[in-house]
């Protein structure tokens, strides 16, 4: 059954789902992180249906995601290769991880990642980008951006 599609929604977490919503394609993009890049492989570690990963492959070669590389001439067969755009999914899969430990599994972290720098364990922390304090989503102000019209997304009155 197909989902009902965000196209014409002018809200940036719409238009990602339009992308890497679909059920397989965020695993597909983990594997791809940790360096994955054949379909055999794709398939083999997910237990997915072979034309399952075919659809969500396309997808995302499709919007740039991966990009298709051969590898081989006959029969003709590809690497897929994450972008700059799929690589920049790192801190959303980092963010829903770190999600999964606290809230969806109930052993401890299956993975954790280090930092090659100093060997420590690192997280995902909200920070300003401007003065790089740590903020909570009450530090924030939800205000219209240069691309909002009035079909997009608006907070809820906030009581003082």
């Amino acid at each position: 059954m197909r989902r009902a599609s965000f196209t014409d929604m002018n809200c940036s977490v719409a238009q990602t789902l339009e992308i890497v919503g679909e059920w397989w394609t965020l695993l597909i993009v983990r594997d791809a992180l940790f360096g994955v890049t054949r379909f055999d492989d794709f398939s083999t570690r997910l237990g997915i249906a072979r034309n399952v990963l075919t659809q969500r492959l396309d997808t995302l070669v499709e919007h740039g995601v991966m990009a298709r590389e051969p590898y081989q001439e006959k029969p003709v067969r590809y690497d897929y290769r994450l972008t700059e755009k799929g690589r920049d999914l790192w801190t959303v899969l980092a963010a829903l991880r770190q999600w999964g430990d606290r809230w969806a599994i109930d052993s401890e972290p299956p993975i954790v990642t280090e930092h090659r720098a100093c060997g420590h364990t690192m997280t995902v922390e909200p920070v300003c980008s401007a003065c790089g304090e740590h903020v909570t989503r009450s530090d924030l102000r939800v205000l219209p951006g240069p691309g909002a019209d009035e079909h997009s997304p608006r907070p809820m009155a906030q009581s003082q």
